[in-house]
């Protein structure tokens, strides 16, 4: 079959190579063989625009469509296209407030997952959990979707429904989840107390103030003992949140390192301005990711922080937001992390140091009757008796020191 080229065609070629000029701001286009790959491309959107039986083709569309599917050939979820929508609601979550469900998501064993639920929102009140494979959203199969599209689905005007299909571990079929979009306003961090300790509980790295709402807790919190961080259920959010809050206990060395797509190695390290220097405990599980994984690798790694809970989800690269010219944004991932020792955690997560499981269903309905919710939360019980030998070896060590000095 013989095609010929057309004066569209190469409207069409003049305008994607003068966009990829622009977007690579200032950067040469590649020659050779890119430029004969990008002809096939052409070749194919001149055959669709001239030849397609709905002649009434969205030009813009086309474009969003041609880009998502340059980013899903990466094979990476965390690599994604927002249209300009898109993107502005991301600009108003960090501000902490939108309408959906309140969940984070990611891709788990190549499936859409709940990463975690958020606190007081609909997706936790109706029983959602970590771990949660989402296998259709309102009938849509979820299979191959990318994870912009799945967030979109899922997001939606306060008061309306959305149907996730979720099937758990231990279950034989899906189950259906009807759940009413609301508006959802997270609070970054909780302080509680607890027998005596303070408890700060960060619910996302998100949040543009998330570092000054947790320095105002940890300064309120000064005449504690001890501290119990918790970030379980926490998705994750802005890298520098995690850097700003593990200074706040490391008083030098490394937060985090980074691998860029050259091998190079960067060592991004605390800014030494410490506020606490008691004992401290971190709670973690499956639906801890991302910036909450940096800081409990970092406070495990200095001898911080024991980890107490379950091994967190394993997310472990870096994505730079790239706005571009028409308010739509590119999210992609510019490096890996590992952990200050040198761990590379991606897929596998972090382990606690000591572990606690939760209970199963059965047994959680027992203790509903008659306890109060902390004294059902096992994890939260035993990081409390961690944290409190932890003061009394302190004061043990303390106490030896006192004496060696009095005898000097």
């Amino acid at each position: 079959m013989i095609t010929t080229k057309r004066p569209k065609f190469k409207l069409w070629a003049a305008i994607i190579l003068i966009s990829i000029t622009a977007f690579s701001v200032g950067k040469v286009v590649a020659q050779g063989d890119m430029e004969r790959k990008l002809e096939t491309y052409l070749q194919v959107l001149d055959i669709v625009k001239n030849d397609y039986v709905n002649k009434n083709l969205d030009d813009q569309k086309l474009v969003y469509g041609s880009i998502r599917g340059l980013l899903e050939a990466l094979d990476d979820p965390y690599t994604r296209f927002m249209e300009p929508k898109s993107y502005k609601e991301m600009k108003m979550r960090m501000s902490g407030s939108y309408s959906g469900i309140g969940i984070y998501i990611g891709i788990k064993n190549n499936t859409l997952a709940v990463i975690a639920p958020i606190i007081d929102t609909p997706a936790k009140k109706m029983g959602l959990r970590s771990g949660d494979y989402i296998i259709k959203i309102d009938g849509k199969e979820t299979k191959n979707m990318a994870l912009e599209e799945a967030v979109s689905l899922i997001r939606g005007l306060q008061g309306s429904k959305v149907k996730l299909s979720i099937i758990r571990n231990g279950w034989k079929e899906p189950k259906d989840f009807e759940i009413t979009r609301a508006k959802i306003e997270i609070k970054s961090v909780v302080r509680k107390e607890y027998e005596g300790l303070a408890y700060i509980k960060i619910n996302t790295f998100e949040n543009l103030n998330t570092t000054q709402e947790f320095e105002k807790a940890l300064r309120a919190s000064k005449n504690y003992p001890g501290l119990i961080i918790d970030v379980r259920d926490n998705g994750g959010g802005l890298l520098q949140n995690a850097i700003d809050i593990g200074s706040m206990f490391i008083a030098r060395g490394d937060i985090v390192q980074t691998v860029d797509r050259e091998g190079r190695k960067e060592q991004i390290e605390s800014t030494g301005r410490v506020l606490w220097t008691k004992p401290v405990v971190m709670l973690i599980n499956e639906g801890s990711a991302s910036a909450s994984e940096i800081l409990a690798g970092a406070l495990r790694d200095h001898k911080v922080a024991t980890l107490v809970g379950m091994h967190s989800f394993g997310k472990a690269s870096v994505q730079n937001v790239r706005q571009l010219n028409d308010g739509s944004a590119v999210l992609l991932t510019i490096a890996k992390y590992l952990t200050p020792d040198g761990e590379y955690i991606n897929k596998k997560g972090i382990s606690a140091e000591v572990e606690v499981r939760l209970p199963t269903r059965e047994a959680e309905t027992v203790l509903e009757q008659d306890l109060p919710e902390e004294a059902q939360d096992v994890q939260l019980q035993k990081a409390i008796q961690v944290l409190k030998e932890k003061i009394q070896a302190a004061n043990q060590v303390g106490s030896r020191q006192e004496q060696i000095g009095g005898k000097s």
